[in-house]
Order: structure tokens, then sequence, then C-alpha cells
């Protein structure tokens, strides 16, 4: 793979494809707005270069969807992305706009990008739904997935070098893989710990002074503890045991990159609010051990806070 689509910004994907639309249909790709119901377009009206061929090129109207995601390993046959059982997916929530669109006589032809595997049968599949609700034809619908867009882009590098894939401008993205295994192994074990431990351990920095330092909002802070200070007991004894130093060298891993990937990404304008709660939504999309158990997750992250393995405590304000 050239590169690692799951770890690059929206934003970053989305001008990745504009770019290289402008190969395949033309400079007069225009780049992307956000519409009402913030789903993104980009747009091409005249004839194609080379799209899907030269010698029968679209005319008329193109609308181009970006659809990134900073998931492992997706599809595009997940349910969350298509599912003949639910409006409520990615292609699901597409068919009303591209519809109102093609009623209007804005659309001639649909392209949807993204960073998902995409099989035969589910590009046929998908196809025959969209041509089916949006009374487009099957030959005005395209669908490219991760190994297509691969394709394109050895065939148009200079599309990805104008991209400026620059990692220093990616959001904050973590890998889960060893929180994951953390979680596993504490869900798996941890009714063996003993009942009794249960008061919490005490925090290296005050609770209250870390939320000020890491502008934390009291209300926040609040939530957090009530749910999830009973948790860290068990926690560190988990760690702590001699038989799990596997486990907590795959805890210090991932605090290790929590830590220096929020001290880069965060913006000076959020509150430690923001940066929890975005950690564990990516967390959670990107890996299924996570989703599996959201609250140990969450309490794991909290844990991370309170033993000021991430987040600014009292010695990194005097060091």
């Amino acid at each position: 793979m050239m590169y690692r689509y799951e770890d690059l910004g929206d934003d970053q994907f989305e001008t990745l494809i504009v770019l290289l639309c402008r190969y395949l249909l033309g400079v007069g790709v225009k780049g992307f707005a956000k519409g009402p119901d913030g789903g993104r377009d980009a747009k091409f009206v005249g004839t194609a270069q080379l799209f899907p061929s030269t010698a029968g090129p679209w005319v008329g109207t193109v609308i181009v969807q970006a659809k990134h995601t900073n998931g492992y390993n997706k599809s595009f046959s997940e349910a969350e992305f298509y599912s003949t059982k639910s409006e409520n997916t990615v292609i699901g929530e597409e068919v009303p706009r591209v519809k109102k669109l093609r009623e209007a006589g804005q659309l001639d032809h649909y392209m949807l990008f993204s960073n998902r595997k995409l099989a035969g049968n589910a590009e046929q599949a998908i196809t025959a739904y969209l041509a089916e609700t949006t009374c487009l034809p099957e030959g005005s619908i395209y669908l490219c997935g991760i190994e297509q867009l691969e394709s394109w882009l050895k065939q148009f590098p200079e599309a990805a070098k104008l991209a400026y894939l620059d990692p220093v401008d990616s959001p904050l993205i973590v890998s889960p893989d060893e929180l994951a295994e953390v979680v596993e192994a504490f869900a798996t074990h941890s009714a063996l710990i003993e009942d009794t431990i249960d008061a919490p351990p005490e925090a290296r920095t005050p609770y209250e002074v870390k939320n000020v330092l890491n502008q934390m909002t009291p209300e926040y802070a609040k939530l957090q503890r009530r749910r999830y200070l009973k948790d860290t007991a068990q926690i560190r004894a988990f760690l702590a045991a001699p038989e799990n130093q596997h486990i907590l060298k795959a805890y210090e891993t991932a605090v290790d990159e929590f830590e220096l990937k929020i001290i880069a990404k965060r913006k000076e304008y959020q509150n430690f609010d923001a940066v929890m709660n975005y950690l564990v939504d990516l967390l959670f999309d990107r890996d299924p051990v996570l989703r599996q158990h959201k609250r140990l997750t969450r309490a794991v992250v909290f844990y991370m806070y309170w033993n000021c393995d991430i987040g600014l405590g009292a010695d990194d304000v005097t060091a």
C-alpha cells in the first residue's frame, strides 16, 4: 500500500481525491464544499478526459464523493457502509442526496471513493442498489475502493505529491493494537483479581489540579471520576502482577504513543474533554475488541489520565 490512508484526516483524503479526479476527468474539477447535510462533494461539468475511457468518456455533470474512514481493514460490504436492511448507512444516506440532484438535473454521473476494500460482488450489489434507488444508469455509477485507488495513484503519482500528505498535518491518530491487548487480557482475567482491592490508588497529581492544568471541565471530570475511579485499583493490580509483564509493556507502549500524539496534535483551544472523547471514539472505530469492551476501554483510558500517564501533571509544569 502506498499510504496508510486510515491515518490521514478527512480533509487530506478529500484533497487527494479532488486532485486525482482532475487527472481522470479534467482540470475543471471543483474542490469539496460542505453542504447543508455535512456531505462534501466535488463537481465536474463537461467531457471527461480519461474516464471511463478516452473512446467513451462521460459527458455532463459528475458529482464525486469521498468517504474516508480511520478504521483498519474496512470494506464496502460492512453493514455500517451498505445494507439493504437499513437506510442508516453511508450508502443509505447518500441515496436521497443523489436522487435529489438527479431529479433537479444537476447530476448525470456519480463517483464514490473510499479507503475501503471493494470486492466484485459488493461493487455489483451496491451499484445495482444505487441505480435502482436513484434512477441513474449503472454505467453512470463508479465505486472506487482502495485497490483501484492504489492503481490510479501509481498511474498518476503527481496527484499524491500535490496533495502534500504530510503526517505533520494529520489529525490525532493512534494505533489501537496495544490497548486492545491490554483490554482483552483484563476482560478475560479480571474476575481472578481479589474483590477486596477496592481502594483507588493515589493520583500522582491531585485530580483537581490535573484537571485545571489540562483544561478538563469540572462537569466532565466529575462524571469520569464517578464512573471509572472504582476500576483504577483493579487495573493497577492487574498491570503490576508479575505474570502480566507483557501486558504492562503493551500498556506502556500505548501510553507512549498516546501521550506523544496528544502533545503534538492537541489544538490550543481544545479542552481535555474533547481529547478524551475523540480518543475513545477513534479507538472504537479502529478496533473490534475495543468496540466490544467499550466501558472497560473508557476505564483504562481514564486510568491513564488518573495515573498521569497522559495529560499534564504537576511535574510537567514545574520541570
